[in-house]
C-alpha cells in the first residue's frame, strides 16, 4: 500500500471521471478537457422512490460501512441526497469495499411520465423512448451505453487468451474483404486493432453535436443507418492511425465484427459462454443492428449487481471465485494509459484511466446518461452507478461522490 495520502492525490482530479457517452461526443484536446472536468455532469433529474435492495446473490458477503472502514453517516447522507434529487436521475448506487457490499440502493423513477416531455418515437436508438431507455421493456435490465465498449474489450481479451486473435498490430482491413472498400487512401490500409482499441483509428469522425442531431453526429447517423459496418468503413481518413485520439463509437462496432469473424460466434453468444455464465449472469439484453450485428458500442443491458460482478472481476485481475475468466496480462495492459490525454487522464483498451506518476489510481467504464463502474485499486473499492441523465444538469455531480465524500472517511 503506498504511503501517500490518497485523498490529497485524488482531489487534484476529482472531476476526471468523465462519462464515456458524453466524452465520445468530443474530440479530446487539452482545451476541452480543462472545461469538461469542471462542467461535465452525468446524473441529472429527480428521484421519486427508493428501496434498499437486499437481493445480493453475488457469492460475496455483505458488510456494514464501518466494518469496512467507511463512515456510515456519509453513506446515509449520500443516499438521502440521491433520494432528494440532488444528484439527478440515479437508478442505482452500489458500493463494494474489500470484496464486500456495503451499500446497494435502488431508486425508482417514472420514466414513462418523464419521457412525455420529449419525442417518444418508438425506436431502439431514441434515447427518450421508455420502452428502450433506460431499462429494457421496464425490466431490471439497465442500459449500459458505452460501458458496453469496455465489456467488449474484456471479451476480446478472452479471445486473445484462447488464440483466436493473435496480434493487436495486424491491419484490420483484411477482415472486411466482403465489404465495398475504397482503399485509395493508404492510411486506411494501416489501421490496426490496437488503433481501434485506443481510439486512434485516424478515421474522420465527429460526435460533438447532440445525439438528437441526425445530420451532423456520426454516431447518430451510424445508429440510424442500415449497415453500420459499411458506414464506418466508408468514412474518409483524417490522420495517420495511431497519432491522434478521437472518440469514435464506430471503431467499437468494428471490434465486435472482428470478434465475430475470428471466434465464429456473435459476441453476445461469446459473452454468454465466456463471461456471463462463469460470473452467474443469467439475464441480459443486447441490441442488434439492422444487419444483425451485435451493438458493441452501446447496446448491452445488465442488472447493476451483475455489472458490479464484472467490475469486481477486473479488480481481481480477471479472476472470479478462483476461476481466471480473462488473463491478468490482458487486464494489466488494458488499464495502462496507452493514450495520455493530460498528465492525469489516459485511455487504455476502451478504459478511462486516472493515473499519477505511473501509478493507476482508478480505472473506469463509463457510459451516456450516468453509467459508471469505477475501480479504485488502492482503496479496494468498486463503485457502480446507473442513471439516465440526458437532459439538463443536477445540483450536485455524482462523479464527485467517492473522491469528495467517501474517500476522506476511509481508514
Amino acid at each position: 500500500m503506498p504511503t501517500c495520502n490518497p485523498k490529497r492525490r485524488f482531489m487534484h482530479f476529482a472531476l476526471c471521471l468523465i462519462p464515456a457517452r458524453i466524452m465520445r461526443s468530443i474530440t479530446i484536446t487539452y482545451k476541452y478537457l480543462s472545461v469538461i472536468f469542471f462542467l461535465t455532469s452525468f446524473l441529472i433529474g429527480c428521484s421519486q422512490e427508493t428501496k434498499k435492495d437486499n437481493n445480493y446473490s453475488f457469492g460475496w458477503e455483505t458488510s456494514s460501512p464501518e466494518a469496512e472502514g467507511i463512515n456510515k453517516l456519509v453513506i446515509d447522507s449520500v443516499h438521502s441526497e440521491i433520494q432528494n434529487g440532488d444528484y439527478g436521475l440515479i437508478d442505482h448506487f452500489l458500493l463494494i469495499r474489500n470484496g464486500k457490499i456495503v451499500a446497494d440502493y435502488h431508486y425508482s423513477q417514472d420514466y414513462e411520465m418523464i419521457s412525455k416531455n420529449y419525442d417518444t418515437t418508438r425506436h431502439q436508438y431514441n434515447y427518450d423512448h421508455p420502452d428502450w431507455h433506460p431499462y429494457y421493456e421496464y425490466s431490471d435490465l439497465h442500459s449500459l451505453q458505452s460501458v458496453t465498449k469496455t465489456i467488449t474489450s474484456i471479451l476480446l481479451g478472452i479471445a486473445i487468451d484462447e488464440g483466436f486473435v493473435t496480434h493487436l498490430d495486424s491491419a484490420i482491413i483484411p477482415f472486411f474483404s466482403d465489404y465495398d472498400l475504397d482503399l485509395s487512401d493508404d492510411r486506411k490500409k494501416s489501421i490496426t486493432l490496437r488503433n481501434l482499441l485506443t481510439m486512434q483509428s485516424g478515421i474522420l469522425w465527429d460526435e460533438s453535436s447532440s445525439y438528437a442531431d441526425n445530420s451532423e453526429n456520426n454516431c447518430t447517423i451510424m445508429e440510424l443507418s442500415d449497415d453500420w459496418i459499411q458506414y464506418v468503413l466508408n468514412r474518409p481518413m483524417d490522420t495517420i492511425p495511431g497519432t491522434r485520439f478521437v472518440y469514435n463509437s464506430g471503431v467499437s462496432v468494428l471490434i465486435g465484427k472482428i470478434m465475430r469473424i475470428t471466434t465464429g460466434k456473435k459476441i453476445d453468444k461469446w459473452a454468454e459462454e465466456k463471461l456471463f455464465e462463469p460470473l452467474g449472469i443469467t439475464e441480459y439484453y443486447w441490441k442488434k443492428t439492422p444487419k444483425g450485428e451485435v451493438d458493441t458500442e452501446g447496446g448491452l443491458y445488465l442488472k447493476p449487481q451483475d455489472l458490479a460482478k464484472i467490475g469486481y472481476m477486473t479488480q481481481q485481475k480477471g479472476k472470479w471465485e478462483n476461476q481466471q475468466i480473462v488473463s491478468e496480462d490482458w487486464i494489466n495492459k488494458s488499464i495502462q494509459p496507452a493514450v495520455k490525454l493530460n498528465d492525469r487522464i489516459g485511455y487504455g483498451y476502451q478504459w478511462w484511466i486516472v493515473h499519477d506518476k505511473g501509478e493507476i489510481l482508478a480505472y473506469n467504464m463509463q457510459g451516456y446518461g450516468g453509467q459508471i463502474v469505477s475501480i479504485f485499486p488502492i482503496e479496494d473499492v468498486v463503485l457502480v452507478f446507473n442513471g439516465w441523465n440526458i437532459h439538463g444538469e443536477a445540483t450536485k455531480r455524482a462523479n464527485r461522490i467517492f473522491v469528495e465524500r467517501i474517500l476522506p472517511t476511509i481508514h
